[in-house]
């Protein structure tokens, strides 16, 4: 009798095993059909690690750049007359006298070229500068508004390089971080004008058709065809002396934003030539509202998405054309520092071969265009409505 009892209690169980796995399933199928297009994008981008990687070095670096004053040591300007052309100093726990448990570098001693008589530094392996956090610097306005002295870290003694210095003593580290700061924001506020531009032309262009698109097109092929090397010398030798590097920072990202739209013009007009026949349209449109109303409210939400994608994708020509002009002159002046005025420095013989570490911000810009690559790759998948979804 216990036997059978048994059985028939393990045949129950059998039995209501897959009704509770079906009762699971029939509940993420209710949550993945119900939810908004916003969630099935974000449900999408969350399974695309690289995009994620991407998305996660692109948060960092703008923290570094917002926060550069603070994580940085030293200002932009602020020499170091004893380390000229110094290389890296690298924090370490542990050397010839053994460990430590606060981090630290080695001392610095000044010695002359015997053929140059140039003075050189050099790692005195006999001495020790502990790190210290949150130490008192020098002054500076927190995203210009709040009065501070505090640094994130520094040293007891001495001064601390870990990205050595360039030719005047200058901290490389600190000036990569407030650079960072300066070739994102150019990006980020060049494309931005762009993407108002491209919404504005390319959605009157879609929408309204006729000679109003054969013009605007016309104008879009213009645009499309300016020589920005050629243009940006003209612009730079025709910006004022007097200016300041605030208006020129100003001046440039219009100019990036002035000649960026035209691509993400195209494809918004290409869409809502496509949809502006839909029957939600001709209902918008016997129901009064008006054309302004129409595109903003109605067909650009229709593709919200695949412009965000475009909009990502866009970060990385203006962050290389900012850093490309810069480099050769023609965009930002000292002192402002960028990305392209930093490597201003490393583009002789004498830098590669005597100073390598200052082609250290290079690095900073492979690293942003290829996050903002993985970026749009993975918000191109996640918005793709025809990718596969494994809910």
């Amino acid at each position: 009798m216990d036997k059978t009892t048994t059985l028939n209690n393990d045949v129950n169980l059998s039995a209501e095993e897959p009704e509770i796995d079906q009762n699971n399933k029939s509940h993420e199928d209710i949550k993945y059909y119900t939810a908004s297009q916003w969630q099935l994008v974000w449900w999408r981008f969350r399974r695309h690690k690289l995009a994620m990687v991407g998305a996660g070095v692109l948060l960092i670096m703008v923290i570094f750049g917002a926060f550069a004053d603070f994580i940085g040591p030293y200002s932009i300007t602020t020499r170091d007359r004893s380390y000229i052309m110094g290389p890296p100093q690298m924090p370490l726990l542990s050397d010839q006298k053994g460990f430590s448990l606060r981090p630290f570098v080695h001392g610095i001693k000044t010695s002359r070229d015997p053929v140059t008589l140039r003075k050189i530094a050099t790692v005195d392996p006999e001495t020790r500068r502990y790190m210290q956090f949150f130490v008192t610097g020098s002054s500076y306005k927190l995203f210009g508004i709040f009065d501070m002295e505090t640094h994130l870290f520094g040293l007891e003694q001495g001064r601390l390089h870990l990205f050595g210095t360039d030719e005047l003593g200058r901290d490389i580290f600190s000036r990569t971080l407030h650079a960072t700061g300066t070739s994102l924001s150019i990006g980020i506020l060049g494309v931005l004008v762009a993407f108002v531009l491209a919404l504005i032309i390319g959605g009157v262009a879609g929408y309204f058709g006729g000679k109003i698109d054969y013009l605007i097109q016309r104008i879009t092929e213009i645009v499309r065809v300016i020589p920005v090397i050629p243009l940006y010398m003209g612009l730079a030798a025709a910006f004022p002396k007097e200016w300041s590097n605030m208006q020129v920072y100003f001046a440039m990202t219009l100019i990036f934003g002035l000649i960026g739209w035209p691509t993400l013009a195209r494809r918004t007009r290409s869409h809502l030539l496509g949809q502006r026949g839909e029957d939600y349209v001709m209902a918008a449109e016997l129901s009064g509202a008006s054309a302004a109303r129409i595109i903003g409210k109605h067909l650009l939400p229709s593709f919200t998405s695949y412009i965000i994608v475009d909009l990502v994708i866009s970060f990385p020509y203006m962050i290389l054309s900012e850093t490309a002009l810069s480099f050769i002159g023609l965009g930002l002046r000292p002192p402002s520092v960028s990305w392209g005025i930093l490597l201003q420095d490393a583009q002789n013989i004498r830098a590669i071969e005597q100073a390598p570490w200052l082609f250290l911000p290079a690095a900073f810009v492979v690293i942003a265009v290829l996050a903002f690559t993985l970026l749009g790759d993975g918000l191109r998948d996640a918005a793709d409505p025809y990718s596969v979804s494994n809910h």
